[in-house]
């Protein structure tokens, strides 16, 4: 065993390591609150000042992440943010966690993984691990990553460094899964890379799960998603039919739920919001095209998923329609705007693309969010959430429930409204007034 590889294990074991992790977002900062919680330093980079200054008060901007937790931390001195990333010279393990969106064309927009690596290139010591958890395509981290703070460092990965792939598993909201107890896939690229990133992440998450290599973690993570976008696609094709031929998508998913095998319930919406579900695909289809190869079905389901919003306008104009108004000067609101119930994250949200395709016909749009204060479109610009009431009910012509917080009250909103259009099965029965997805 090299000096530098049983130097890292003893830091990791006694926990006299430290720890930097770059991106304070969804995936970093409970990614953080984990390794705090078991006894490391940690240091998170984060380039956005709001972000940091909220993170120097011990004030969460996660929901997932308590605020007496996370102010605890930065009083003992155990977590510091920065954006200075000299502070990783000082690191002996270094987690990239930073977003991966696509760039106007569709394609994906390395620039912040780019950017990180170069970070961490000019910074790298000497027998530090480097882990990449950004949601990107099969041979990022070997082909992409690894070149860069190679070139960056003129050190060697094997000799010098190590580097690993570990995707992120987040689910935001979700109150049993949580970064702790979610399962780890763990790649390195070779066995002491593996060896050292397992020790790692093992004093961090209850189980991890070694993979052969890197190029399999990322397919794994895009197939975990692109599942999930598939069914989700094929449940709203099916919905959309059942509504045509009279039928209750919901009884018949309940139906199908009887069988005890060979069947998983997806349920239809407005369509697929968050960072992961709705990009992965082109991810895949980026990678698969340097291989001349054709992703018939991921991408028929990523044409449905982008085709719910607009489908859902149709709805709603139809709805208006059977009640002599148009969509073009009538007053529509919008009951939630995040992505999925009972988390702040308006990323990718279909009900705002909806939104922004009603006001461009005319509607007069508003929305009310517990959860979300503000949301900006291209459309409507900065919009802020309105204060629920019956009167301001009472004055639209059509509400969208679009997003069932568990926190919203159905039955007040169904008393108040003259015209409902449920997006979210939030209302059991469709009526005269109440029309389902």
């Amino acid at each position: 065993m090299s000096e530098k590889k049983e130097a890292i294990l003893k830091g990791i074991e006694d926990k006299t390591i430290k720890i930097g992790i770059i991106g304070l977002g969804y995936v970093g900062l409970p990614l953080a609150i984990a390794f705090l919680r078991s006894g490391y330093r940690v240091f998170g980079f984060e380039v956005d000042r709001e972000k940091r200054e909220l993170l120097d008060r011990g004030r969460s901007y996660v929901a997932d992440v308590a605020d007496d937790e996370l102010a605890q931390a930065v009083e003992s001195g155990a977590f510091t943010s920065t954006d200075n990333s000299r502070v990783l010279r000082e690191c002996n393990a270094i987690i990239i966690c930073v977003p991966t969106p696509l760039d106007k064309f569709g394609k994906p927009d390395m620039t912040y993984i780019e950017n990180a690596c170069k970070e961490v290139g000019e910074n790298l010591s000497a027998g530090t691990l480097v882990s990449l958890e950004s949601t990107t395509y099969p041979t990022t981290t070997e082909e992409f990553m690894l070149p860069i703070i190679e070139g960056e460092s003129q050190l060697k990965e094997g000799a010098d460094f190590w580097v690993c792939y570990s995707p992120e598993r987040v689910d935001p909201g979700n109150q049993h899964f949580r970064t702790h107890n979610t399962p780890k896939i763990v790649a390195g690229l070779g066995i002491d890379a593996q060896e050292v990133a397992l020790a790692l992440y093992g004093q961090a998450v209850e189980s991890v799960y070694p993979v052969s290599s890197p190029r399999v973690a990322e397919m794994a993570k895009i197939l975990e998603n692109t599942y999930r976008l598939v069914n989700i696609s094929l449940i709203n094709e099916m919905a959309l039919l059942s509504g045509r031929m009279g039928i209750d998508i919901w009884e018949v998913i309940e139906a199908a739920k009887s069988k005890p095998y060979g069947f998983q319930p997806f349920y239809p919406g407005p369509g697929i919001g968050g960072h992961c579900i709705p990009l992965d695909p082109f991810y895949l289809e980026y990678v698969a095209k340097k291989y001349s190869f054709d992703l018939t079905m991921i991408h028929t389901a990523g044409h449905i998923n982008m085709m719910m919003p607009h489908r859902m306008t149709i709805k709603i104009n139809s709805a208006l329609n059977r009640h002599q108004k148009s969509i073009n000067g009538s007053k529509i609101i919008f009951m939630g705007v995040a992505y999925k119930p009972n988390v702040a994250d308006s990323r990718e949200s279909p009900a705002i693309k909806i939104m922004d395709e009603i006001a461009d016909k005319g509607g007069k749009v508003k929305f009310h969010d517990s959860y979300v204060p503000s949301i900006k479109t291209p459309k409507l610009g900065v919009q802020n959430s309105v204060e629920l009431s019956s009167q301001l009910l009472s004055e639209q012509d059509c509400v969208v429930i679009a997003t069932r917080h568990s926190n919203l009250d159905i039955g007040f909103v169904l008393e108040n409204s003259r015209l409902v259009v449920d997006l979210a099965n939030a209302v059991p029965v469709g009526t005269d007034t109440v029309y389902k997805l």
